[in-house]
């Protein structure tokens, strides 16, 4: 079954193929002719995801889904939260994210955040979120090369090591995104065999 993936970011598109496994094909916005930024400046995650997801349904009248993810930090009141990708401009760049995040945290016991993930899904012409999420640390030293984003300085609860120093599939199994997509896969193969 083919299902369109409202992003242009690869990493995410191989994150979640990999999680969705055989069963499903993701199609690109690209492939179907949608080479624009995908608008996305609701103040939500929940609408973000929503924003995307429709936006690509009117353009292509197809299955779809969008997501977005924000890494939530208890020390600053949820922040960067919605803003993550852009939080230290519209470069979109995760070196200079991790750098202002860090400076923020900088002298503040309390290190505790959280990876949240929604997803929205159109199928058949209606609207589904699945929600996902990790509790975790932030740390001071960038540790791993593995991943993306804010990888590198979270350390998820139980483990000693940053998302950036697991596999692919260490990371999917436990991941925020891979708690979404597992439901969203879930919901997929449970409607997918009603049809």
């Amino acid at each position: 079954m083919k299902i369109v993936f409202a992003t242009h970011n690869p990493h995410k598109l191989e994150e979640v193929q990999a999680v969705l496994g055989s069963a499903f094909t993701l199609v690109t916005p690209d492939q179907l002719g949608v080479t624009e930024e995908i608008p996305e400046d609701q103040t939500t995650l929940e609408g973000n995801a929503l924003q995307k997801a429709r936006y690509l349904y009117r353009r292509c009248g197809t299955d779809c889904f969008a997501d977005d993810t924000g890494l939530e930090v208890e020390a600053l009141n949820g922040a960067p939260g919605v803003y993550s990708a852009r939080y230290a401009g519209p470069e979109k760049r995760s070196a200079d994210n991790i750098a202002l995040l860090l400076e923020r945290l900088h002298g503040k016991a309390n290190r505790k955040a959280r990876f949240r993930t929604v997803i929205a899904l159109i199928f058949h012409g209606e609207e589904y979120l699945f929600e996902g999420k990790v509790e975790g640390q932030i740390i001071d030293v960038l540790q791993g090369s593995s991943g993306f984003g804010y990888d590198p300085v979270f350390v998820p609860d139980g483990y000693t090591t940053t998302f950036a120093q697991m596999s692919a599939d260490q990371k999917n199994a436990i991941s925020h995104r891979g708690r979404a997509v597992a439901a969203l896969v879930a919901f997929l193969h449970d409607r997918h065999a009603d049809l």
